[in-house]
């Protein structure tokens, strides 16, 4: 028999969205699996659709907003399956999509988790993306971004982070890498979980890998197109930073940490001078907060060097490392790309 795989859906206010994404599962040629709807206190009828149309779903209902992160790992606790993924509610899903995941799992015990290949819903031929690389200035390399399909993103090949729209991984690796029973730092709203969470996999001596052969179409931004940007940016630099201090090396961190705190600051100005008082208060927020908080980081940094990391920085470096183009960093600080 084939193993289970827990898909967790983090909702909040997508009822629009899914019709298509829960039918498409349905239409899978794997047939064994569980829906887990984390709602994140929508005030739609989200809750009630999904409770008529497909009761065998399990559902939870937060009390409040917990953003992606945390609502996650509500939903990692209530799994059961050796698989779980990731996915958002904004998606629609091929026939094979799930086959093609476990079989690149399967196929080496490395690999601890996986990633799609997602194309945009509204742009079929067109990447949303197709994974991200950690660079030396600690933004990251979003690869594929935008651009058109083509047999050159037709080949697997590790990578730093996978996207979490659409992400699985082994349960077993992620219970290795949990920490305090959270697969994601519950501190974390939004941006940059998945790369925090990639970053304890690779620690853990397993790989992060690109499934081209699974595809499915993404409906980008339908939920963050509803958050200003100075929300976005804020919790962006902030986990950012977080996820730095916890899994770097010192010999790595110390020189990440001063570019990140240049290009913060840098930004700030930037932004104050052309007006954006909301954007430039937003980065000395995302600062602040990681000033007040350094003991608890600390205290999660003891436990990532401690009990997770077997692999050394250096040898990471090859493996998950790029080094993008400058247009590419004019493209962030344009907000043409998101972290």
């Amino acid at each position: 028999m084939k193993s289970l795989i827990s898909i967790i859906i983090i909702n909040w206010n997508g009822i629009r969205w899914l019709p298509d994404c829960f039918s498409s599962l349905y239409n899978q040629n794997y047939k064994n699996f569980e829906i887990i709807l984390v709602d994140n206190a929508s005030v739609d009828a989200s809750v009630s659709w999904v409770r008529e149309h497909y009761p065998k779903t399990k559902i939870i209902i937060n009390k409040k907003n917990l953003g992606f992160a945390d609502a996650n790992n509500v939903g990692y606790r209530q799994a059961n399956g050796k698989y779980i993924l990731c996915l958002n509610n904004d998606t629609k899903v091929t026939t094979t999509f799930l086959t093609e995941l476990v079989a690149v799992l399967e196929k080496d015990t490395t690999i601890g988790g996986v990633q799609s290949k997602i194309l945009l819903m509204d742009h079929p031929d067109t990447h949303d993306s197709v994974g991200a690389f950690l660079t030396s200035t600690g933004f990251l390399y979003h690869y594929g971004f935008g651009k058109k399909d083509s047999a050159k993103y037709d080949k697997e090949i590790e990578l730093y982070t996978a996207k979490g729209a659409c992400m699985m991984f082994r349960k077993e690796v992620l219970d290795a890498v949990s920490i305090d029973g959270n697969i994601f730092d519950p501190d974390y709203f939004a941006y940059f979980e998945e790369s925090d969470l990639c970053h304890r996999v690779w620690l853990a001596g397993y790989r992060i890998v690109y499934a081209y052969k699974s595809v499915i179409y993404h409906k980008m931004g339908a939920t963050s197109s509803s958050m200003n940007n100075a929300f976005i940016q804020y919790h962006s630099f902030k986990n950012r930073i977080r996820t730095y201090l916890k899994n770097l090396q010192l010999t790595s961190l110390i020189p990440m940490m001063f570019i990140q705190w240049i290009f913060t600051e840098g930004f700030s100005v930037y932004s104050l001078l052309r007006g954006k008082f909301q954007l430039s208060f937003a980065m000395q927020r995302a600062l602040w907060w990681n000033i007040i908080h350094f003991s608890e980081t600390s205290r999660l940094r003891k436990i990532v060097q401690k009990n997770i990391r077997i692999v050394s920085d250096s040898i990471l470096a090859v493996k998950i490392e790029r080094k993008p183009p400058l247009s590419y960093y004019v493209g962030l600080v344009r907000g043409q790309i998101h972290e």
